[in-house]
């Protein structure tokens, strides 16, 4: 069955939420939102493209910083709002420097830090 873009439920902004994770451990990396047209970028290039809600720009991973997301595999959830990106991570993928985004961890209402910042 070929892929219909159109079947996606963005939200009223056009929107989709795209949480990439590591292709090969299963690492879930960080969450970022997708349009159509980042999606079909992402798509043709195989090259990871978001959208910036707060630039309200095309934000193509690793463009400035060369920490690129190569897309392996795309997954649709069962209600059709979210996508899952398997992707091959070049580098940290938070803007922290961090492999994950996902670095705090609560647990009996405490924050934990579980790593720090890569170096260069």
């Amino acid at each position: 069955m070929p892929f219909d873009p159109q079947s996606l439920k963005f939200d009223d902004k056009g929107l989709i939420p795209a949480i990439a994770q590591d292709h090969q451990t299963g690492e879930v990396l960080m969450m970022a939102w997708m349009n159509a047209d980042s999606l079909a970028r992402t798509l043709q290039t195989g090259q990871v493209t978001y959208w910036s809600r707060s630039r309200q720009a095309f934000w193509a991973k690793g463009e400035t910083s060369g920490h690129v997301q190569s897309l392996r595999e795309l997954r649709v959830d069962c209600d059709r709002d979210c996508l899952l990106l398997k992707v091959e991570q070049i580098g940290p993928a938070c803007h922290t420097n961090r492999r994950s985004c996902f670095y705090t961890v609560v647990e009996g209402g405490e924050e934990r830090i579980t790593s720090a910042p890569m170096t260069t």
